[in-house]
């Protein structure tokens, strides 16, 4: 059996993370296939690969789905900022050796931030709570 929490959902692809950032979108995060398709860019998926991403999606733990007649209803088990906040994690213990510090360091160096952005930055820090 497996375990079905959020550590242990693994990350997104590409194509996965433009499913569920459709499906955070919706009202609830939930939807039918139909509305979750209406809310593709040009050009479109298939029907028959949305729904196969969904079952992946379905397989690794980050929806779920009901059925309501013949259809079904498709719901997100983790939130955007729940499975931003451990990708974040993830690659600041991949890449930075666990290090916020660093990992900030890097996105400063790298950015060419604005006196105002900086502002925002240590202002955010400075009421962090504790």
């Amino acid at each position: 059996m497996k375990e079905n929490n959020k550590k242990n959902k693994g990350q997104l692809t590409k194509a996965e993370t433009q499913v569920m950032n459709i499906l955070w979108s919706l009202p609830e995060s939930r939807g039918y296939s139909s509305e979750i398709m209406g809310k593709f860019p040009e050009p479109k998926p298939a029907l028959t690969t949305l729904l196969t991403f969904l079952k992946i999606l379905k397989d690794k733990g980050f929806v779920s789905s009901e059925k309501h007649g013949k259809a079904q209803l498709f719901s997100t088990t983790i939130s955007k900022e729940e499975y931003t906040r451990a990708y974040m994690k993830e690659v600041q213990n991949t890449f930075f050796g666990g290090s916020f510090a660093s990992l900030v360091s890097f996105f400063a160096k790298d950015e060419q931030l604005s006196d105002e952005e900086v502002s925002e930055i240590m202002e955010i820090l400075k009421n962090r709570k504790q």
